[in-house]
């Protein structure tokens, strides 16, 4: 059983403890013994990934959570059913910040991933700078590539603070690990959408002794 998760960018996943990530144009062949269960924000690469292999079983509708938001991604709904209580910030081409308590999701909002705030200057000349992700957040810049720099993190860590306040914060994504550095209780956890596709697969099928 081969575990995958289609983002907007790429295609993660997951096998016997290894994590990888692959572009829907460049995809390797997979064991054809095993059935890659998948959940998807993304129809192309979805339909990239059932070209590329027999054996692909779409978990998306055995998914639930205990919320009232109306469109939350399937990404989202995994990540939040691995935790029970806490913030789960995930940090790719967006940041998606979710709260969870005690099994229910109180909500959770969209911001700009890292890269998406570099592309925001890319057509103001002056502005269009690399960023230096080691800029001094309790010091005002004192010069424009600072300024662009502390204005995308403390944008992003001011608002993971005021959301958090006093719950743990678990990071996943590509800038998750990044993001974490600046919060003291807070754990990065890389499997994260998986460990949510895995209790998924338990309740369903597995507890019912049913194999995929």
């Amino acid at each position: 059983m081969i575990l995958c998760d289609i983002g907007n960018s790429f295609l993660h996943f997951y096998y016997r403890g290894r994590i990888w990530k692959e572009d829907k144009h460049a995809l390797t062949p997979k064991d054809p013994k095993e059935t890659i269960i998948f959940i998807s924000v993304n129809k192309d690469s979805t339909n990239a990934l059932l070209r590329s292999h027999n054996r692909c079983f779409d978990l998306c509708d055995y998914l639930s959570l205990d919320t009232t938001y109306k469109g939350l991604g399937v990404d989202r709904v995994a990540a939040c059913m691995a935790i029970n209580d806490g913030v789960i910030v995930d940090a790719g081409s967006a940041i998606t910040i979710d709260v969870m308590h005690q099994g229910i999701h109180l909500g959770g909002f969209i911001m700009p991933g890292i890269s998406q705030y570099r592309k925001m200057f890319e057509n103001i000349a002056v502005l269009d700078q690399d960023m230096n992700f080691a800029v001094d957040l309790y010091a005002f810049p004192q010069n424009t590539k600072d300024a662009i720099s502390y204005g995308m993190l403390k944008s992003i860590v001011l608002m993971l603070q005021t959301t958090s306040k006093n719950k743990r914060i678990h990071f996943t994504g590509g800038d998750g690990k990044f993001l974490s550095h600046f919060f003291k209780n807070c754990f990065y956890d890389d499997l994260l959408v998986f460990k949510g596709m895995q209790k998924a697969i338990e309740i369903n099928f597995t507890a019912k002794g049913i194999y995929l």
